[in-house]
């Protein structure tokens, strides 16, 4: 998987056009909108392409518009602030002219202080845990005869460069039952990530996005989206506090919980552990949850 995800770090790569402006490339996948994880890691790329000897503590963004897949997305970033110890960025995504994502970022020099935080809970080894790819391929087995479309087939199939495993999977997730709105994933890079700290932080900010707003919907039993036409999901804004340094291409524990749903909005948290119990990061996100209606 060390090729998959080398071309993750490629993406994530951006091209200076400009000074405060990069250029961003889609992955060549079969796609109807650019996934919000990578629009969210790449709009970090260009914020810390900007600032030196800061990490990233930080950021709020909302989800716009939905991204075309087929053209390349172009990051304006806006020096707000440089202070003596912190630094503020405003990025904007921008496809034919119109923002269709926006960021804002702190960077923080690092310094010493006062320390606590809330224990891990206890979950399974992820080793004890299928892969993602084997999950994924005993779920193509299990789709029902006549339901299988191309587009289908090509998202399951398709190689991940982050290794997801589900801590408590649901057993039937074309029919799944009704839950609590609680999950915890293991997960990490399929390989082996330089050691650029900002690199690590834009991984986790990508594979942050991949399973918050489900948790929102175990509750009501709704299958994955691309099963079910009959509501609308989509992340509508994203946040995230990095609290200590941590290794994208080694597991970390993300445990989430979505306190409500309603409005046709439902709103997740998330904490991102260590193996060692150490917390690393805690995550917000609202999303859309609409059920469509012939009105």
């Amino acid at each position: 998987m060390q090729d998959v995800l080398d071309r993750l770090i490629e993406l994530l790569d951006l091209e200076e056009l400009e000074v405060n402006i990069f250029r961003g490339r889609n992955p060549q996948e079969d796609r109807q909108r650019v996934f919000g994880g990578q629009v969210a890691g790449q709009a970090l790329v260009a914020a810390g392409r900007t600032v030196e000897n800061r990490v990233v503590h930080s950021l709020h963004a909302y989800f716009l518009r939905a991204g075309d897949p087929k053209i390349p997305i172009l990051y304006e970033v806006d020096r707000i602030r440089d202070g003596k110890s912190f630094a503020t960025r405003r990025v904007v995504a921008i496809q034919r002219g119109k923002a269709i994502f926006h960021l804002s970022g702190s960077f923080q020099k690092p310094e010493p202080g006062l320390e606590h935080q809330i224990e891990m809970p206890d979950a399974p080894d992820p080793e004890s845990l299928p892969p993602g790819e084997r999950r994924m391929q005993s779920l193509l087995k299990r789709i029902p005869e006549g339901k299988l479309t191309k587009e289908m087939k090509a998202w399951i199939e398709r190689p991940r460069p982050i290794d997801i495993r589900l801590v408590n999977a649901s057993k039937n997730p074309f029919e799944p039952e009704k839950r609590p709105p609680r999950q915890m994933v293991w997960l990490r890079a399929n390989g082996t990530l330089p050691d650029t700290p900002l690199l690590h932080h834009c991984i986790v900010a990508y594979a942050s996005d991949m399973t918050l707003l489900d948790t929102a919907t175990l509750p009501h039993g709704i299958p994955w989206a691309f099963m079910n036409p009959d509501y609308q999901m989509a992340s509508l804004d994203h946040a995230m506090w990095f609290h200590r340094p941590f290794r994208a291409d080694e597991w970390l524990l993300y445990a989430q919980d979505s306190p409500n749903m309603g409005g046709a909005r439902g709103f997740s948290r998330g904490l991102i552990f260590t193996r060692d119990g150490t917390l690393v990061a805690s995550v917000a996100q609202e999303g859309l949850v609409r059920e469509r209606r012939p009105d």
